[in-house]
């Protein structure tokens, strides 16, 4: 992918986020401004409250900004769209679906219905490896199974643009790190445009081309790392004295924000 001349997939245009309190109001988000190719893989890292879910639900079509907007492929959001994918922390399945009909949901909302749906919902439980679990329910599965659903379905409905919050943040160390591979690998195949939240600072470098270093609350880009080390990235590529230096930058510039916030 490098060398390639790429357009900008999502512009996100001076978005600012007010909230209303009891305390009166709370600046989320202060102004971001950010523009993020096609088929790039963005990390967003913080300390907590910064903003960074809030973003990625405006991006998502789930909050309006208070001013500002977003654009995908030029169009303005204004609410969800199939176009943007969304993965939670939270697996947010049916539990009265199985497997494979949970992966068909989305299909059947854009009308694509009998065989066809049954074809590429199969296509992607293939992908995150559960074709031997099709008719299992959620309640039968593992917290790393019931993610790799969840992934399948966001990637059933064809999105360009994939926003994933904390995916992994909930799965054991073993699982977390198998799923950020696989991750890779059907980034790299599949070319979406990748929108990823983390507090990991090991994750954001293994999975990013670019993590956004966001500020303690009101939420701003403090900083855009670019990651250059070349896939595909490995365990190993964390012994690496460019990993390092890398992961004590970006741990530094973010416990510092987390230093303002315990202010």
């Amino acid at each position: 992918m490098a060398g390639e001349k790429r357009n900008i997939k999502l512009k996100i245009d001076n978005v600012k986020k007010i909230y209303n309190s009891r305390n009166g109001e709370m600046i989320a988000l202060n102004g971001v401004n950010l523009d993020i190719m096609e088929n790039e893989f963005i990390c967003v890292v913080g300390p907590s409250g910064c903003g960074k879910s809030t973003l990625l639900n405006i991006i998502a079509g789930l909050l309006e900004p208070t001013s500002g907007a977003v654009y995908c492929d030029g169009n303005k959001v204004e609410g969800t769209g199939t176009e943007r994918g969304v993965v939670f922390q939270q697996y947010a399945l049916f539990p009265w679906m199985t497997v494979k009909k949970n992966v068909m949901f989305g299909l059947k909302l854009q009308g694509i219905k009998g065989k066809e749906a049954e074809e590429k919902a199969m296509k992607y439980i293939k992908m995150v490896q559960l074709e031997d679990f099709l008719d299992h329910y959620p309640k039968e599965l593992s917290g790393g199974m019931k993610q790799r659903v969840a992934i399948a379905r966001a990637y059933a409905v064809n999105p360009s643009v994939l926003l994933m919050d904390e995916p992994f943040g909930a799965l054991d160390a073993q699982t977390r790190t198998q799923l950020q591979t696989e991750l890779l690998e059907t980034w790299e195949k599949e070319q979406k445009t990748c929108f990823f939240i983390t507090h990991d600072v090991d994750e954001a470098i293994i999975l990013a081309q670019k993590v956004i270093i966001m500020s303690a609350r009101p939420g701003r880009i403090k900083e855009i790392v670019d990651i250059n080390i070349p896939y595909p990235r490995t365990q190993e590529t964390k012994m690496s004295s460019e990993f390092m230096d890398l992961k004590n930058h970006i741990w530094g510039q973010v416990y510092q924000e987390y230093l303002e916030v315990r202010k």
